[in-house]
């Protein structure tokens, strides 16, 4: 077996996972999966920059990270640390990274949406079966990948919405406003627009959905009493499941959202727009369900280290 991590740091979360990798078959054996919500992407869309205190969150966790991995006897030879989104757009990016290398001691690779996409791929279709054309969706903090292939990526696509920019760029009011539900979808139709220009999404027979936004909305359709990502991965969720929580959020304040045990609290202020994206990327391909998958880019991260 061979031990190895994997961090993903988006714009909303740092994930981490720590696997045995069977030599032969390639098959992970999770040792550890953790998530901590950190906003690393605050203000980027408005101000082009990480906000100190977005940056001293996400460090925070690393030390706390760096702790794991040491425990586990993984070395920096076998750990990957993955950034994406809003470090991509950030000027004083160079202050994430060398934070970054002062406490793992690994140089984060700030990787394109392309090599992203890629790697959500990978993560999220390694368990399933079948000759089926797959498009997969990955909702983040920043940005949507769009990848069609069955087990090898034909055609990706990264494009910059997300359920942090959407939220700051256009929610002010709580509930939001018509105007501000308007906004989202016309920047989700945009952005569609432009991934259909080089990914076919109307093509693939079966649409996977990855990340927060997407496995939140899950949770919120199968009505669990707490968040179960045995309950959550693989789940089929419909179309009219999808459009009822949807209706059921643009409703909601942020307090009430907050009732809702299984929205985590990092989320409940931009979940509303990730379950718009993911509303309105199904009306576009017509499908009538999603297959949610917990796997994903974390995943394809520590998958390529084996």
């Amino acid at each position: 077996m061979t031990r190895v991590a994997g961090i993903d740091c988006g714009t909303n979360s740092i994930r981490l996972l720590v696997a045995d990798v069977h030599p032969e078959t390639g098959e992970p054996i999770e040792l550890d999966r953790r998530m901590t919500i950190v906003r690393l992407g605050q203000g980027v869309d408005r101000t082009g920059r990480l906000a100190p205190e977005a940056l001293e969150r996400t460090f925070a966790a690393c030390r706390e990270y760096a702790a794991v991995i040491e425990e586990f006897g993984v070395g920096a030879d076998r750990l990957r640390f993955v950034a994406t989104s809003a470090s991509r757009d950030a000027e004083n990016r160079a202050d994430f990274v060398n934070g970054v290398m002062a406490i793992l001691g690994v140089e984060p690779e700030v990787i394109t949406g392309d090599q992203e996409a890629e790697f959500s791929f990978t993560g999220a279709t390694g368990e399933l079966h079948g000759a089926d054309r797959r498009l997969v969706v990955d909702i983040g903090g920043g940005s949507t990948e769009f990848v069609v292939g069955n087990r090898h990526v034909e055609a990706a696509r990264s494009v910059d919405i997300g359920c942090v920019r959407l939220t700051e760029r256009h929610v002010r009011h709580d509930p939001p406003a018509a105007e501000e539900i308007a906004a989202i979808r016309a920047d989700v139709r945009a952005a569609l627009d432009l991934a259909a220009e080089t990914v076919p999404i109307g093509e693939a027979e079966t649409l996977v959905g990855l990340a927060g936004s997407v496995t939140t909305v899950a949770a919120v359709a199968l009505g669990l009493p707490e968040y179960d990502s045995t309950k959550i991965h693989h789940a089929r969720i419909s179309r009219a499941q999808v459009d009822e929580v949807v209706a059921r959020l643009l409703a909601s304040t942020h307090d009430e959202r907050a009732a809702i045990p299984v929205i985590h609290p990092g989320r409940v202020d931009v979940i509303v727009a990730g379950a718009l994206v993911l509303a309105e990327i199904m009306e576009r391909t017509g499908a009538a369900e999603v297959v949610v998958s917990e796997h994903d880019i974390l995943d394809g991260i520590a998958l390529s280290v084996a």
